[in-house]
């Protein structure tokens, strides 16, 4: 049986939700905060850090800051999900590659939640010097809603510094690209950016 655009955005969003979160918790179970692990070189790395924030280690007002985003990032998905179905309605007028780039943004807000709503619970402390257990004896690390998103994807590119002769920063480390990420930040980046640069046209005459 032919499968439809319904059903094939769904087995890719699984597959990709699957690649996020099994990244995150052998990353979790496996390495210890600041561990890192280098794939090509100095170029890529696979460093493992927790932030309680948003995508690329940013943060935002503490922990009533991190129940609103978290809220605020069901909401999203939820309203991506309602407004995914009503394109798919619509059938072959609609480009599949709105489809998927609305899909792979929906999928890593996905991704992130289910670490926030559910790793505090789950898993005890990462730190410098222990891994963390699944499920361990005391209990989880953090409420419910207040878990850490895992972060372990890191490019730094270029790992210099800034000339002397430069204004105010001359002689500081010059890191490019500093952010460290994982995969549903991926996801999000680029189905964002595949939107905007590939399927403009598609929003602009809405």
């Amino acid at each position: 049986m032919a499968l439809n655009r319904g059903h094939k955005l769904t087995i890719i969003a699984a597959i990709l939700l699957v690649i996020d979160q099994v990244s995150k918790i052998l990353v979790k179970t496996n390495m210890t905060i600041g561990e890192s692990i280098s794939v090509l070189g100095d170029w890529f790395q696979i460093l493992f850090i927790e932030n309680p924030g948003m995508a690329f280690g940013m943060e935002f007002g503490g922990s009533i800051g991190k129940y609103f985003l978290t809220i605020l990032r069901i909401v999203l998905v939820i309203v991506m999900i309602i407004y995914l179905r009503k394109l798919l309605k619509k059938g072959s007028e609609v480009p599949m590659g709105v489809c998927v780039g609305i899909m792979m943004v929906m999928v890593g807000a996905l991704g992130n939640i289910l670490d926030c709503m559910f790793y505090g619970i789950l898993f005890g402390e990462s730190t410098m010097m222990q891994v963390a257990q699944f499920l361990p004896d005391g209990g989880g690390y953090a409420p419910f809603f207040l878990g850490k998103v895992v972060d372990m994807l890191y490019f730094p590119l270029i790992d210099t510094t800034w000339p002397e002769w430069v204004p105010f920063v001359g002689g500081d480390s010059l890191i490019f690209f500093r952010p460290i990420f994982n995969f549903a930040d991926s996801c999000i980046t680029v189905g964002a950016l595949y939107l905007m640069i590939f399927q403009w046209k598609f929003f602009s005459e809405k």
